[in-house]
């Protein structure tokens, strides 16, 4: 296929609204998946306390989850590319609904969510790639404020669903998180089916490790893509780790030793996110990405306020913080690397590169959390050492943006 046609397939015309049925159907795709997805972590978080697993062994579950992005990300670009991307959602939220039809039967948690993590692996390619293909280029930032919107709301509903409901009965909510999956699937079908973005050309394993790694060469030599892929990286680790983060701080800090109130603390930071995704879509534009730079450094500033924080009213507040932060900070840069990835290595393998980036970064954040958990550090130490250095990092990446910039001025 040629890059016409490739542009052709995966961009439509500039003329296109951003409001359509498919961009509705994936909304409402992704509301209900991302819902399932947390909602099933809160759920089986409460299977290990009552399965009497060790508290540091509750990290573990995200380190399954991950791991299938990091041995998929080969694997999962190609297959969202070559074929309708509609229809790759509706075959990854099928693999997560028996992940979480296994949790229900009693099998083993971290495998069950191992195969949950398998699905989403699957599905983030297709449910990002699908915005060049139901949008503009000008409206980009836009469609992904309105997908990081219905994501953050569906944390939010997912996140103090999944703590109440586990509260009341963990059977129950293993249940509904199941029969969510299933709705969701059921919206899959309703999305148009959109032209291939690009063929497959081997089912040989080795062939399609060494095209992935030309495709990630490929990226990263495009400096928008590399900046877009670090950002998101640190951003994502850190959620990860923040959410366990929250399950250890909040008894200590604030008392509190039910599954709801970590949950509740995590719905407050999607309510940020919501309000941040919103105000970047509003005044950031792609080639001004670096502008949503500032916001990453608070994040981690708003995270080591956690250790001087002892009353629910200001915890609440330090996470809508938190997340207004993080969606001002993160939706540009997505829609930084989908318009630079679909004109280059295509859109599923620019997503599926960076989601390899991403979980790389959340398996190591999230296991020193684990070790650190594991070795006794104190719960408020922790949250200034991971604060701290969230800060640094994303200061050293807007250092690294601002020099870029000012050569190419110069060029």
């Amino acid at each position: 296929m040629s890059a016409a046609t490739i542009d052709n397939a995966i961009a439509p015309a500039d003329s296109q609204a951003l409001w359509s049925r498919g961009l509705v159907a994936v909304l409402a795709a992704q509301f209900l998946s991302a819902m399932a997805d947390n909602a099933l972590l809160f759920a089986a978080l409460a299977l290990l306390r009552n399965q009497h697993y060790a508290a540091w062994t509750a990290p573990l579950l995200q380190e399954f989850f991950v791991g299938a992005f990091i041995l998929l990300a080969p694997f999962v670009g190609p297959f969202s590319d070559s074929k309708p991307k509609g229809t790759v959602m509706l075959m990854a939220n099928a693999v997560k609904l028996f992940g979480s039809l296994g949790l229900c039967l009693g099998l083993n948690p971290f495998l069950m969510y191992g195969i949950v993590g398998i699905g989403a692996a699957a599905y983030s390619p297709a449910k990002y790639g699908i915005l060049s293909q139901l949008t503009s280029p000008a409206n980009l930032v836009k469609a992904n404020g309105l997908i990081e919107s219905s994501t953050i709301a569906a944390i939010l509903i997912g996140a103090v669903s999944g703590g109440t409901l586990a509260d009341w009965s963990v059977p129950a909510a293993l249940i509904i998180v199941t029969m969510c999956y299933g709705a969701a699937a059921l919206a899959n079908l309703l999305i148009p089916r959109l032209p291939v973005a690009r063929s497959l050309n081997s089912l040989s394993v080795p062939v399609m490790v060494r095209s992935f790694g030309r495709s990630v060469r490929s990226l990263v030599r495009i400096p928008d893509a590399r900046f877009s892929i670090l950002g998101t990286s640190l951003f994502w680790g850190a959620g990860s780790t923040m959410r366990f983060l929250l399950v250890a701080w909040v008894p200590l800090a604030l008392g509190i030793s039910n599954n709801r109130m970590p949950a509740y603390l995590n719905a407050m930071v999607a309510v940020g996110i919501v309000v941040g995704a919103a105000l970047a879509a509003r005044f950031v534009s792609i080639d001004k990405a670096q502008r949503a730079l500032p916001a990453g450094v608070l994040i981690g500033v708003a995270v080591c306020g956690l250790a001087w924080t002892t009353t629910l009213p200001v915890a609440f507040v330090l996470m809508v913080i938190v997340g207004a932060c993080g969606g001002f900070y993160v939706v540009p840069l997505n829609a930084l690397l989908q318009e630079r990835g679909h004109r280059s290595v295509g859109a599923g393998n620019a997503i599926a590169i960076q989601n390899l980036s991403e979980n790389a970064v959340m398996l190591l954040m999230v296991g020193l959390y684990a070790f650190t958990g594991r070795a006794g550090v104190a719960v408020n130490t922790t949250a200034i050492a991971f604060g701290v250095g969230l800060a640094a990092c994303i200061a050293g990446l807007w250092f690294y943006r601002a020099r870029a910039v000012v050569r190419r001025a110069e060029t």
